[in-house]
């Protein structure tokens, strides 16, 4: 039977490599892969499919706020996603917990409240710090409209956020360039969007706030 695993997904080597030192201590049993952007927390979820949880910070390489969160939610939405992040912004924990995360643990939080976080969310549950931010039906409405999004649909907005034409994202994901352009037309049509530009928008508003 394959050993039970975490993916830690963060781009400082320190902060990971302290991570790693407290899931060491506290999960003996379970086996650590790390990632540093968001191609490689992509080839780690393929490659190892015996991940039971994923501890992801949001600013990484590659990643558009929280788009890794809404992507993992998509593609693995069976396993539990923690988000662990520096900007503690009430509204961007409530936006994490509205995106799908089961838990968001603050980076300045000490080690024993990270290990009890991650049991409590290994044991089914989520954790959260107290938030001061009101449920945003906007982001309701925004998660469940990208919910929609087939993972390569959602590969395609990311490009189309980065304002590649469709020939370029073509040769970006390995696709016919007709391939690309019905994916477009689907994924306008499913974020109720009349022109890339206004997608590119949408996927600009994933930005987290910023902490100060």
């Amino acid at each position: 039977m394959s050993e039970p695993t975490f993916l830690v997904a963060d781009d400082h080597p320190l902060f990971r490599a302290a991570l790693v030192q407290v899931l060491r201590e506290h999960f003996a049993h379970y086996r650590i892969v790390e990632a540093a952007s968001a191609q490689t927390v992509g080839s780690a979820m393929q490659e190892h499919p015996e991940i039971e949880l994923v501890l992801l910070d949001l600013a990484m390489p590659g990643a558009r706020g929280f788009s890794s969160l809404l992507h993992l939610r998509g593609e693995y939405p069976e396993i539990p996603v923690v988000v662990i992040s520096s900007n503690e912004h009430p509204r961007v924990i409530r936006r994490g917990q509205q995106f799908g995360a089961a838990g968001f643990i603050p980076k300045s939080a000490p080690a024993e409240e990270m290990a009890s976080a991650i049991e409590t969310v290994l044991e089914g549950g989520s954790w959260f710090p107290p938030m001061a931010a009101a449920r945003s039906e906007a982001d309701a409405a925004l998660a469940a409209k990208l919910a929609q999004l087939t993972p390569q649909q959602f590969r395609v907005l990311l490009c189309i956020a980065d304002g590649l034409l469709n020939k370029q994202i073509a040769h970006e994901l390995g696709l016919a360039e007709n391939t690309v352009k019905v994916h477009v037309t689907a994924i306008l049509k499913k974020l109720e969007c009349y022109s890339r530009t206004q997608a590119a928008v949408l996927v600009k508003s994933l930005e987290p706030e910023s902490a100060a």
